[in-house]
């Protein structure tokens, strides 16, 4: 099941792509140390949209990876012993597209489907797949403000009973973007996909500074946040990255 949901989403933008007019994005962020610590943090994004006349829409991929040290007390042959390990802190990914056709300027339907792998959630894998309706607020040279709703059928894997669950959800997504000026701009979307046995939301915002007209940095932050969990295990999960983007 997780194969073909994660196969349909990565087939969706080779597919819409044959008729042209693409537009996208990559972001990356790396940092490491050495010495007294060691760790790695690596995170990437991909994104592809597409809006016509009747057509809006959207891929994306992204990827979060870090390992760093971990000290722990254990007692070896009777002594308190300071261990350190070198491991994973977070391994995520996570796919999604969407497809908007439009009634006029402003109203369109969605059909959109996004699936995520996180080792350190309370869930192996979750996977959505909605058909909603869409509504494009404002939309000028500065500001864009659309409001996605509708129902979805979720499929997910508790970590504590690694069984196979479903569930229907209401998913609703707010997008908003906004330029300051040529080279300055601040994007906001808010994703929320509620279900009788969770409900999860998904906050990214970000400040986009230009360097020129392909290169960018970009500082973001974002915020996870599950209404149920397993026990010892953190309702929300917040992430800040600098990262480099490159438009194509």
């Amino acid at each position: 099941m997780k194969k073909l949901l994660l196969a349909a989403v990565l087939a969706a933008p080779l597919a819409a792509s044959a008729d042209g007019g693409w537009a996208g994005s990559g972001e990356l962020g790396f940092a490491a140390s050495r010495g007294n610590s060691k760790s790695e943090n690596l995170n990437a994004k991909i994104n592809f949209s597409k809006e016509d006349d009747v057509w809006k829409d959207n891929f994306y991929l992204t990827a979060l990876r870090a390992k760093g040290n971990s000290t722990s007390i254990q007692t070896i042959d009777g002594v308190p012993t300071a261990v350190t390990r070198y491991d994973y802190t977070a391994n995520r990914y996570e796919a999604g597209a969407s497809a908007g056709y439009k009634f006029d300027e402003r109203s369109y339907i969605v059909g959109a489907l996004r699936y995520e792998n996180d080792d350190f959630s309370p869930f192996n894998y979750q996977a959505v797949l909605s058909l909603g309706y869409g509504y494009t607020a404002i939309k000028n040279e500065r500001t864009e403000l659309s409001f996605e709703i509708g129902p979805g059928y979720k499929r997910f894997e508790p970590i504590l009973t690694r069984e196979t669950e479903s569930d229907i959800v209401g998913r609703g997504l707010i997008g908003f973007k906004h330029r300051f000026n040529e080279n300055t701009g601040f994007e906001n979307t808010l994703l929320v996909e509620a279900g009788a046995d969770n409900t999860f939301y998904q906050n990214d915002a970000g400040l986009v500074v230009n360097m020129n007209k392909t290169l960018a940095l970009k500082l973001g932050y974002q915020v996870r946040h599950n209404s149920e969990v397993s026990p010892g295990t953190k309702k929300t999960d917040q992430l800040m990255t600098t990262n480099l983007v490159y438009n194509f």
